[in-house]
């Protein structure tokens, strides 16, 4: 029964372990809404069905050939477990009496016989995200789809250990391990080198950065340095005009720092020292110039020199 080429390399298989030849043996398939046409047909001596113990279908065709030909006889396949051992895809498995009919009974008793699974396979190159997402889709749906495909409630998980075969996708016995990994543990390795790598990139700029404004740099070195030249020339300043002057100057050094550090051309650091000799700066000219307003008044009070004169 049912055109499947599965079921006719399941019968040769059942054939050549029970020690006969299929190619003595005449087959012909019946579709599973040719029942009755089956049950009329004379020339058929025994048939095959493959499906769940409890399909309508199945019992539909015992009780149709029980109608036209009485009760029907069940052939045990005794060579279940040596086939089982030969073919990893089917195992030995045991029909239970009175499974198909209560009164009267069929069968009378247990009966051996070939076990076979219908498989869904997916490819290897198929994410394990997709797998474990379709893996609980199916069972989330499986009562739905057993409402109107009864053997959609024998669908049950795979086997995942490892010399099971086939062997289960890694996403689907992630989700029957409970070991599906999150999010974070499967890019969290990408995440650390990424940040690395970002790293590695900005301390690479800033080391650019740093050679390529080099000689900023050492402009502003030297003006800290002029600075520095002009805080000692200040203690010399003989007038409020020689202040202004060293001002002025240092106005403009200023000017050109501030420039360079607008351009990212000096650190923040270089700027905090640049900030300490301005400060040292601004005490040699407030000095200079008490200096400068106190001297007349000390002048004055020196005694001056006595002219002398003759009569």
């Amino acid at each position: 029964m049912g055109r499947t080429g599965a079921n006719l390399a399941l019968l040769r298989t059942i054939l050549v372990g029970s020690g006969v030849e299929p190619d003595k043996v005449a087959t012909v398939q019946f579709g599973t809404e040719d029942i009755e046409k089956l049950a009329q047909d004379a020339t058929l001596d025994a048939y095959l069905a493959v499906g769940p113990l409890d399909s309508k279908i199945t019992a539909a065709a015992i009780a149709a050939t029980s109608r036209s030909r009485g009760a029907p006889k069940f052939l045990p396949v005794e060579a279940s477990e040596a086939i089982a051992l030969k073919n990893a895809r089917y195992e030995a498995e045991e029909i239970p009496g009175s499974v198909f009919n209560a009164k009267p009974v069929w069968p009378e008793d247990k009966v051996d016989t070939i076990s076979v699974n219908h498989l869904i396979l997916a490819r290897k190159e198929l994410s394990e995200a997709k797998a474990a997402a379709f893996y609980r889709q199916l069972f989330a749906v499986r009562d739905s789809i057993a409402q109107r495909a009864a053997g959609a409630a024998h669908i049950t998980k795979p086997e995942t250990e490892k010399e099971a075969e086939p062997s289960v996708h890694r996403g689907a016995a992630a989700v029957i391990n409970g070991t599906e990994r999150t999010f974070l543990d499967k890019y969290s390795d990408y995440f650390w080198f990424a940040l690395l790598l970002l790293s590695g990139i900005g301390s690479a700029a800033a080391w650019l950065r740093r050679y390529l404004n080099r000689d900023d740099r050492d402009d502003t070195t030297s003006h800290r340095n002029r600075i520095l030249a002009v805080v000692s020339e200040l203690r010399n300043a003989g007038s409020e005009q020689d202040i202004l002057t060293s001002q002025q100057e240092v106005d403009a050094i200023i000017g050109e720092t501030l420039k360079c550090y607008d351009d990212g051309a000096i650190e923040q650091d270089d700027l905090t020292a640049f900030g300490l000799v301005l400060e040292l700066f601004d005490h040699a000219v407030a000095e200079r110039r008490t200096t400068l307003q106190s001297d007349p008044a000390d002048q004055a009070k020196s005694p001056g020199p006595t002219l002398a004169s003759r009569r």
